[in-house]
């Protein structure tokens, strides 16, 4: 039984636990069976671009979409079965707890699909998920259906049943902040207490002559190993919470034999574990605030400089509440930290310490970050590099050994001769060829001559000659010290490319075509991409992508093919069928080349 109708009239599919390599023309070539797909989108990081492990598949009519729900849920892709339901955009039913139930104690033989067909007798499901860790199930999970009488309904039937011979709670979800005001209320009422640190002559007998001047107790136990030793701590049950306090506060800290006992309340282990962390991350809070404004790290450091040399370096200027040198095996590793007493004495220690010469060497003063902090800020400026300079210096795209390129019409142009076609041969043997298959470019070994004067301001026009079937065509672009930006070729902040057409160009909007075409080639489709093993795919896509790029700029074309094939193959297919964005995008790469040109002519004026 399953959700559908008026409830979900947007025909829109939740597909999860994907394998990371699964991609939107993998789950196209399954889904397309139950219907017309309007659209598909595996969701990734934004950073790595890696999946997420789910996806949303839009079909045209809802009753294609409930029949993928129907025949599909559950279905092996790339060797994990696949959990499918109605995509909820309301996110509010979700987090409100209405009809969700939680199921524990579960078989490890229980997975997503036997949950579901259990518990589907009593309702529409939304969600349905057994919660499993790299080890497998976790022996609990959730089952959300459309309604409470129908969660209801699976509360009072299944709970305390037998599932594949273990019997297994059924009851309504709580929240976390739920639980945990439960679990802190019980705490106020506990009569379980724990001891610890005792020696191993204390019994199960003399812990409970010990304690039980506090009041009945209903079990006493000291826990031994495998050969019958105590363990040094052991429990004690009273009958009433309040014989139990007393016992915690009149026995914690007390002498015994020795040592210094610890009796408090008796915690499980997820409780315990979850109040130490709590309890370490307040204290590295409180460190960090501590800190914050006034640690300095300083690295660079000379070999001869210690702790005592680093504090009197930096005494000048303020109270310095601890200076360090971090070594290892007794020698220094260059760096340390140096902290103030005072955020405004740290700043003047940055301001005046970074970059003097101490001893023989330049130092590196900054405010002291946490790991974290660093890992983040550093990440953050490694995508920034790579989303503009990506590729600059080595295409991406594969040099494979089993290839042929079909052979580029080659025109005789008043710009340049003719150059051999190139061919790869299928056979493992080192293919014959006179250049790369993805033609490097380098601004340094460009043809054109290097101009010795030192005004970085001079204009430098370059020429890309372009080979034409038809009317000739040459572009010149103006590269001087203006900001160059990413986008579409009229987008502000970057070069403004311009064109000059010769007497013989009867329509310009002719330069906007390829002027390569590969003739009998069908149109490569997400079905027939889908087909081929995920190591071929970018190759399939690269053939069609060369000739084009080739059309529009013949110099750059390997550069920008392997730039491109850094973008996600669905979108990929989306700029093939589209000469305005696969224009659009070849620009973006064009304008990141040149901005690569002109970094690299400023460092040769430089030096």
């Amino acid at each position: 039984m399953n959700a559908a109708g008026p409830s979900y009239p947007l025909a829109s599919l939740y597909v999860g636990d994907l394998h990371p390599d699964v991609t939107e023309a993998m789950l196209f070539e399954k889904f397309s069976a139950a219907g017309p797909i309007m659209s598909i989108r595996v969701c990734r990081d934004v950073a790595t671009r890696s999946s997420l492990g789910y996806a949303y598949i839009n079909f045209q009519q809802p009753a294609d979409a409930e029949r993928a729900l129907d025949t599909m849920n559950f279905e092996v892709i790339k060797g994990r079965p696949i959990r499918i339901m109605w995509s909820q955009r309301d996110p509010g039913l979700r987090k409100s707890g209405i009809g969700n139930i939680f199921i524990k104690n579960l078989d490890d033989s229980i997975d997503n699909k036997a949950l579901y067909d259990t518990f589907s007798a009593f309702g529409n499901i939304l969600s349905c998920k057994v919660v499993c860790d790299e080890n497998g199930s976790r022996g609990f999970g959730f089952v959300h259906f459309e309604t409470q009488e129908a969660a209801n309904q699976a509360i009072g039937t299944m709970n305390g049943m037998l599932l594949n011979d273990r019997k297994v709670f059924v009851g309504h979800f709580k929240s976390r902040q739920e639980r945990e005001a439960e679990l802190g209320a019980r705490a106020l009422e506990f009569t379980n207490i724990y001891i610890k640190n005792f020696k191993e002559n204390v019994n199960d007998h003399s812990l409970q002559e010990l304690f039980s001047q506090f009041g009945k107790t209903l079990s006493v136990k000291v826990m031994v190993d495998e050969n019958g030793h105590s363990r040094g701590f052991g429990f004690v049950n009273f009958e009433k919470h309040e014989e139990a306090q007393k016992a915690v506060s009149s026995m914690n800290g007390k002498e015994l034999g020795g040592r210094i006992l610890y009796v408090g309340r008796a915690q499980k282990r997820t409780e315990r574990q979850g109040e130490l962390k709590r309890r370490f991350e307040q204290m590295k809070q409180e460190r960090v605030n501590r800190y914050q404004g006034v640690n300095l790290y300083v690295k660079n450091l000379d070999d001869v400089i210690d702790d005592e040399k680093l504090r009197k370096e930096f005494s000048p200027y303020g109270v310095i509440t601890s200076a360090k040198v971090m070594t290892e095996g007794g020698h220094s590793k260059g760096f340390g930290f140096v902290c103030f007493s005072s955020p405004e004495e740290a700043t003047k220690a940055v301001t005046e310490m970074n970059g003097r010469i101490v001893s023989t060497k330049p130092l590196y003063v900054a405010l002291a970050q946490r790991k974290e902090e660093r890992k983040a800020i550093l990440t953050n400026q490694y995508m920034q590099r790579i989303s503009v300079l990506r590729n600059i210096n080595e295409p991406i795209f594969p040099q494979p050994t089993n290839y042929f390129l079909p052979a580029i019409p080659q025109v005789t142009s008043v710009f340049q001769p003719p150059t051999p076609a190139t061919f790869y041969s299928p056979s493992t043997v080192a293919p014959m060829r006179v250049a790369p298959r993805w033609t490097s470019y380098s601004p340094r070994s460009s043809s054109t001559p290097q101009h010795s004067s030192p005004n970085i301001n001079t204009v430098r026009q370059v020429s890309t000659q372009v080979p034409q079937a038809g009317p000739h065509m040459q572009r010149v672009v103006n590269i001087g010290t203006q900001t160059m930006g990413s986008g579409c070729p009229d987008s502000p902040g970057r070069a403004i490319a311009q064109y000059k057409y010769s007497s013989t160009v009867r329509n310009a909007q002719q330069v906007m075509e390829p002027a390569v075409h590969i003739q009998g080639q069908q149109p490569l489709t997400a079905s027939m991409l889908a087909s081929a093993p995920p190591q071929e795919q970018k190759q399939m896509l690269g053939d069609r992508l060369y000739p084009l790029i080739y059309g529009i700029h013949a110099q750059l074309a390997g550069k920008i093919t392997g730039m491109l094939l850094e973008i996600d193959n669905s979108e990929l297919l989306l700029l093939l069928e589209s000469p305005e964005s696969l224009h659009c995008k070849i620009e973006e790469a064009v304008a990141a080349l040149q901005a690569q040109e002109v970094t690299e002519l400023s460092k040769t004026y430089v030096h």
